[in-house]
């Protein structure tokens, strides 16, 4: 399985997995000049970002040790672009990591993985 099939079929899982508990999905795949938000929902009165790390196995570590704090920055730019575009600004934002386990088709919802690097 390539990579982008691997990671397309970890933010289908994760999708499901966050539809299931009531998280209302509003955007997939939000692009930017910077970068790229896998999944970003509503839930709970909060605009919730979400990273997607899909792994065959634990062999090189857990998903969500990929999402480093340059990553982290990079998910907080992208955030503060979709918050100006959809004038968003006031609503509280939460930042979270969703594992996915290919070999058994797990999945590890971290919430607050990481706190926000957003700028105004």
């Amino acid at each position: 399985m390539n990579t982008k099939i691997k990671g397309r079929t970890g933010e289908d899982v994760a999708c499901a997995y966050l539809k299931k508990k009531k998280y209302e999905i509003i955007e997939r795949n939000f692009t930017t000049n910077v970068g790229e938000i896998d999944i970003i929902a509503a839930y709970d009165g909060y605009i919730v970002f979400v990273e997607v790390k899909a792994r065959r196995s634990t062999e090189y570590g857990v998903p969500a040790e990929a999402v480093t704090y340059f990553k982290q920055r990079k998910i907080s730019q992208v955030a503060s672009q979709f918050l100006s575009k959809y004038r968003k600004l006031n609503y509280p934002v939460r930042f979270d990591v969703v594992e996915v386990y290919m070999d058994t088709m797990t999945v590890n919802h971290i919430e607050n993985a990481f706190d926000s690097y957003l700028r105004y």
